[in-house]
């Protein structure tokens, strides 16, 4: 009986050390703490990367009305503030003259025989109007700012959106009576702040819209030294055009195609009438 006894003295002695042993231990409160931290990382950056995702989704689909197509040639129709002319193509002047535009900035009309390189670039000063319209010809899209109202940051933004860009200028426009000013060839959009989403509509429904500009399938790169020199491109002059510059109706200038002209690029022949259209 004692030895019994003994045993079963022994035994409980040996749980109530384990149970001891087990209870000093506790619960892997820091491995817990880990595993719980890891879990909501991982949720928010799931959530995050679904809401950049959808966003993207979400403004693609919002562009997409602005692609033209057979159905939709011209997709500016429905942007509020576009302003719509008809003007004569392949009408050029002289280096030495000047063109009395009837818009500021121009966006069509009697030109220049070389163009302004719209490769995507962004010129630090005004450029010669007579250049940056025979580019527009080409199916680009310029954007002009007013140097006054618009730098830093603000310009940082139009940047982005031209730099490196195909068929794609950006350059101030002194004198200009908004801040950011976004031509095509026969279309214009004035605008009073960088981020209005109009700009990227605008864009996006004429750039090299085949619909809407004339010499389908022009280059748009540089000409080079003597001809369109990007890195010192013929001055903007702010002055009134004199009694000899040509006007809008081309008399004066000559209608021969561009000075360069790839092949398989088109001039369409001269229109003489003009019409203005502002949307909304």
């Amino acid at each position: 009986m004692a030895g019994g006894r003994k045993t079963t003295k022994g035994g409980k002695s040996a749980r109530s050390a384990q149970a001891a042993l087990v209870a000093g231990k506790g619960k892997p409160w820091g491995t817990i703490i880990a595993v719980v931290v890891l879990v909501v990382l991982a949720a928010g950056v799931f959530g995050y990367t679904y809401v950049q995702l959808n966003a993207k989704h979400e403004q693609e689909a919002a562009l997409a009305q602005w692609t033209p197509s057979d159905t939709n040639k011209d997709p500016s129709d429905k942007i509020t503030g576009v302003v719509k002319k008809d003007y004569p193509s392949g009408l050029h002047v002289q280096p030495t003259q000047r063109v009395a535009y009837d818009q500021a900035p121009p966006f069509g009309g009697p030109h220049d025989g070389f163009w302004a390189d719209c490769m995507g670039i962004v010129y630090p000063k005004a450029v010669r109007s007579e250049n940056m319209v025979h580019a527009l010809e080409h199916g680009s899209v310029w954007i002009a700012y007013n140097p006054d109202e618009v730098s830093g940051s603000q310009l940082d933004v139009l940047k982005q959106k031209v730099n490196g860009k195909q068929f794609l200028m950006l350059s101030p426009y002194p004198g200009l009576d908004h801040p950011v000013s976004v031509q095509s060839w026969g279309h214009q959009l004035k605008v009073d702040d960088v981020n209005d989403p109009r700009i990227d509509e605008f864009v996006k429904s004429l750039l090299r819209n085949q619909y809407t500009y004339p010499e389908v399938g022009a280059s748009c790169d540089a000409l080079g030294p003597g001809q369109f020199d990007p890195a010192n491109p013929p001055a903007f002059d702010p002055s009134k055009p004199g009694p000899d510059a040509v006007p809008m109706s081309g008399q004066g200038a000559t209608n021969n195609g561009d000075q360069r002209q790839p092949s398989g690029a088109m001039t369409t022949p001269p229109v003489v009438t003009s019409t203005t259209k502002p949307n909304g």
